[in-house]
């Protein structure tokens, strides 16, 4: 049941985020998809490990994989997929209580909480770039397929 109230919720914000953001109305169903695939996919990764590198590369990896295939399918610019996508993983509380943190003069737990907040931004950077080489593989095939009225 959680994992369909995280789908159900991400994707709603992913497109919530998207209107704010201008994002078209064509792309706005499939950028929620995407940014809720992702989501699920640390849902999923959190049951398993605790670990938070782990779970934002694997969310940011689906919702680049997927938002570059739904960018081709719908012919918009991939970042019209990654901004609203993104929404869920952003580490917001982590950045808020380090800077409390820091204002309340608590350097040591605030270091702690803005290296956590690096380590996860680089993960999800990584999963990203690692979606980008892998979709650089296929892509001619996909725009092959759409190209020939298959996808």
């Amino acid at each position: 049941m959680e994992l369909v109230l995280g789908f159900i919720f991400s994707f709603l914000s992913t497109v919530g985020f998207g209107i704010i953001t201008n994002v078209p109305r064509r792309v706005l169903f499939l950028a929620g998809v995407t940014g809720a695939c992702g989501w699920t996919v640390y849902l999923l990764t959190v049951q398993v490990t605790g670990n938070l590198i782990l779970q934002n590369f694997l969310a940011a990896l689906t919702i680049g994989l997927l938002g570059n295939v739904s960018a081709i399918l719908i012919k918009a610019p991939v970042n019209m997929m990654y901004v609203p996508g993104l929404v869920s993983l952003v580490p917001g509380i982590i950045i808020y209580t380090s800077l409390k943190e820091f204002t309340l003069g608590h350097y040591l737990n605030a270091g702690r909480n803005l290296i956590k907040t690096l380590v996860i931004a680089m993960a999800i950077d990584i999963g990203f770039a690692i979606a980008e080489a892998i979709f650089r593989r296929i892509r001619r095939g996909i725009v092959r397929r759409r190209s020939n009225g298959q996808g």
